[in-house]
């Protein structure tokens, strides 16, 4: 699925920007709730990775029950903080 395809289910648009204060915690609560309910390892990263990017994810200890996940989402903050620095 696409990011935007990923924005408009949870926030009904793809222009984030557009969003009030209340719908951008509505979306991101949906996310939450997603997140908890995802059961598939895959899928379950990709949305926690779109939720640190929105500063919303859930503490790496709490999100993640496996140490090569844990691993995996330290490497993706790391990348993403050097980026962030360019």
């Amino acid at each position: 699925m696409e990011l935007d395809d990923q924005f408009r289910s949870y926030f009904g648009t793809s222009d984030l920007a557009t969003l009030t204060p209340a719908a951008l915690a509505a979306g991101t609560e949906h996310m939450r709730v997603a997140f908890g309910l995802e059961k598939d390892r895959n899928r379950r990263f990709a949305l926690w990775t779109l939720m640190h990017m929105l500063g919303v994810a859930p503490d790496l200890d709490v999100a993640f029950a496996a140490p090569e996940d844990r691993d995996a989402a330290r490497r993706f903050m790391e990348i993403t903080e050097r980026a962030d620095q360019v």
